[in-house]
């Protein structure tokens, strides 16, 4: 069985590489990736590396050739070009015979208003409609998304938010990274949906625990969305990204992040890695 992976060179992909070589024979492990120079750390492990470039979807049926079970790590970009690459690669794997394809989604992909849920619906669907095998694997939110305002914590800052009471399911990168690496590599995953999640928290919640990693008080400030536009503006967010972080804060103020799952912890066969940990992994600079 040979496993292959897309975005094996970022946060995410690198992990999952690194887990599946703990158990996988590296032989078995194929990476499309766009600058296969970036992945000479794995090729020196015996994983073939392959060229495969959502934007030139002819490189991608070559790149996927031969895999039994592919991950489509979800791109980066708009949403219109990320569901254009998506598609891209779904099509590929068709024409490539894949057999089995886990794709990272997003929480409650089909009812979500969390404003990247139409490329993950969208991609669901083109996956469901291929006729292959699959696992959507719903993330719902990386503690290391909050990693500037764990930095600014540490320098004193308040927690700001406009999010008010809306609960998000925070885990670590490697929990759900983890979490794909026992999908490809394990049984009994054809055509799931697993909601994965950690156990929902306010703001305050998650101050609280970054407040106890510091040994210091954080203060949560509570402002509407006008204003932290403006403050975000103010620590040098870009003009064109103020939107994006302001329909995060919205969503979870909605509540679109706010769902309670054991598929996490079910698939990774352990508990969750403590909040607490994590924060302490990124006060590290790890």
């Amino acid at each position: 069985m040979r496993i292959g992976l897309t975005g094996a060179t970022g946060h995410f992909g690198s992990i999952v590489a690194e887990t599946l070589l703990k158990t996988v024979p590296a032989e078995n492990i194929v990476v499309s990736v766009r600058t296969p120079a970036k992945a000479a750390h794995l090729q020196a492990q015996g994983v073939e590396v392959r060229h495969g470039d959502f934007d030139h979807p002819e490189s991608l049926a070559a790149a996927f050739a031969g895999i039994d079970r592919l991950l489509i790590v979800s791109a980066d970009g708009d949403n219109d070009t990320r569901i254009r690459q998506h598609k891209a690669a779904v099509d590929a794997a068709v024409r490539a015979g894949v057999g089995f394809i886990a794709y990272t989604s997003v929480g409650d992909a089909d009812n979500s208003t969390l404003f990247l849920a139409p490329v993950h619906k969208a991609t669901e669907g083109f996956i469901r409609e291929s006729g292959i095998p699959y696992s959507f694997l719903r993330n719902n939110w990386y503690l290391e998304n909050e990693a500037g305002s764990i930095q600014a914590a540490a320098a004193g800052a308040p927690w700001v938010t406009s999010a008010g009471d809306g609960k998000v399911g925070w885990a670590t990168r490697r929990d759900y990274a983890e979490a794909a690496a026992a999908v490809l590599a394990g049984e009994g995953h054809d055509n799931t949906v697993y909601e994965l999640s950690g156990e929902p928290l306010t703001q305050d919640g998650l101050a609280a625990v970054v407040s106890e990693a510091l040994g210091q008080e954080v203060k949560v400030q509570q402002v509407d969305d006008k204003a932290y536009s403006e403050i975000m503006a103010g620590v040098g967010v870009p003009e064109a990204a103020l939107p994006i972080v302001v329909a995060i804060q919205t969503a979870i103020r909605e509540g679109a992040l706010d769902q309670p799952s054991g598929d996490l912890a079910k698939l990774l066969q352990r508990p969750l890695t403590p909040l607490i940990e994590g924060v302490k992994e990124i006060l590290a600079g790890k």
